[in-house]
Formats: structure tokens, sequence, C-alpha cells
């Protein structure tokens, strides 16, 4: 859907009315005049208050059917399909305005997740631990491709997931369960341990840790 909404910003829209260019904004939920749905997340609309529609559609529409409203020219992207669509005020629309910038941030980070994603089949092999750790600091990423990273930090085996995965907030409780058994493994498996008082790494067997000098007996 993102790749398709960025496609949409290279259509050129224009209001006929007033020539200026239409503003990519977030569809009502309902068609205004049947009820159904627009086909489209997304509307193209002239947000332009000079506009000749808008600003004469005010007292068209009170003497047509004796209340308050104007239009405001809109349009499908994707398509032909245009409508003067029925407003009740000034302010119609100019908070449904898409942040394009966000949407292109939003856009890098999927393409970043399914780069991770597609190098998990591979990362054992390449005893690579980055994808894994994408994924898993990435509270975005699909939830079940994180589990599936989860998975593979015993066999990769790699003490270095242990700093930045203890330092992030998980918000799925069941996928942090899993790190954190897995973190255990894998200081089992390098005879190591965490200071409970510094968090610093240390030998299973130490009795003093040699980084804040706590006593662990």
């Amino acid at each position: 859907m993102l790749t398709k909404v960025l496609k949409y910003l290279e259509e050129d829209h224009v209001c006929p009315h007033c020539k200026q260019e239409l503003t990519l904004c977030n569809a009502p939920p309902v068609h205004v005049g049947d009820g159904l749905g627009w086909g489209s997340e997304y509307l193209f609309i002239c947000l332009n208050n000079e506009c000749s529609l808008f600003a004469n559609g005010w007292k068209y529409i009170e003497n047509q059917y004796g209340h308050v409203g104007s239009y405001r020219y809109m349009e499908i992207p994707g398509s032909k399909e245009n409508y003067n669509m029925m407003v009740a005020g000034r302010d119609a629309f100019t908070g449904s305005v898409v942040d394009i910038e966000e949407l292109k941030k939003q856009n890098k980070r999927y393409q970043e997740e399914k780069k991770a994603e597609a190098k998990l089949s591979t990362c054992l092999e390449d005893n690579d631990l980055e994808p894994v750790l994408f994924l898993l600091l990435d509270e975005a990423a699909n939830i079940d491709v994180r589990k599936k990273a989860a998975g593979m930090l015993i066999a990769l085996n790699d003490l270095e997931c242990i700093e930045p995965l203890r330092s992030h907030s998980f918000r799925d409780t069941s996928l942090e369960q899993e790190v954190n058994m897995a973190i255990s493994a894998i200081l089992t498996k390098h005879y190591m341990k965490e200071c409970p008082f510094c968090a610093e790494l240390i030998k299973a067997r130490a009795k003093v840790c040699k980084h804040c000098s706590k006593d662990l007996e």
C-alpha cells in the first residue's frame, strides 16, 4: 500500500476550477452521497479556499438546499473519476492531509524489513546477526517474522546481541520471553553471566564483578 501511495504522488492532479495542484488526503470512511466506500483509502482534493467551486458553493447550497455547505473538487487516485464533494465547513479535509515525508519514512522502513526478512534464510550459514537484530528491534515488523528471527539467536550464539536486546522495550511479551530465554542460553554456552549490579558480562564463576567490583556472593 505504501508503494502504491507513493506512486500516486507521481500522478498529475490539478483542479479544473482554480488550476491549483490537488492535495493527497485520507478518504472519509463513507461515501458522502450513497454511504458506500470510495474504493480508495486516499483522495486528491482541492484545498484552495479561493477556488471558484468552493467559494461559490456556499451560496448555491444555501439557495438549493437551505443549509450551510459548499463543494470541494476531488479525484480518485489511479483513475479518472472525479466528484464535487459536499463539505460542511472551510476546514473540511485540512486535517486529513497525508504526511508525505512520514509515508516515505514508513516505506523505507518497510523495504528494509523485507530485505532483512529475505536474509533470514542464509543468516545462519553466513553467521550474520544483523538481519536478526534489525527485525527484533523493529516494533513495526511482522510479529511472526520477528519470532522466527528470535528462534535463530541461540544458533547464532553471538554475545553481541545481548546489549541491544536487553536495552530494547518489547511491546509483545511473548517475544520478549523468547528473546530472554535465548540470551540465557547464549550466556550459558559462553560460560558467562550478567552482573546483577552493572549488567556487564562476566565469567559465570566470577565472585567479584571485574567492572563494578561488587561482591557477587
